[in-house]
């Protein structure tokens, strides 16, 4: 299953948009602020700008070129110090907050790798 977070403006108004043109199923929403949504082996995670800690990573989160797909773990600190001690570049720091941990990776031609870890019970 691939997850993608977008940053959006109006978290109400695409999840409506999503779920009504384009048959997605709304598995959680947290109005104003967040949003799960599922179609077929897709999960699109919707952020509004700094909202949790998918929505702060990297500095502050617009629309667009903040585009990323997510790789979750369960061992955040484990895999950074492995990708560091590869080389690895980072766009910012760890952010903590909302529903778990992330930092955005930034691939050799500076795309960008959410990794992220949900809180642990």
């Amino acid at each position: 299953m691939a997850s993608v977070r977008y940053i959006v403006t109006d978290i109400d108004k695409s999840v409506a948009f999503y779920r009504d043109n384009l048959d997605f199923k709304v598995d959680m929403h947290n109005p104003g602020k967040f949003a799960a949504l599922l179609r077929d082996d897709l999960t699109l995670y919707l952020s509004a700008p700094g909202a949790g800690s998918g929505g702060q990573a990297g500095g502050d989160p617009e629309p667009g070129g903040w585009n990323r797909f997510m790789v979750v773990t369960k061992e955040l600190d484990a895999l950074i110090d492995r990708l560091r001690r590869a080389d690895a570049s980072f766009r910012g720091g760890i952010s903590d907050g909302g529903a778990g941990r992330a930092i955005l990776l930034v691939d050799p031609s500076g795309n960008v790798i959410e990794l992220f870890e949900f809180k642990k019970d």
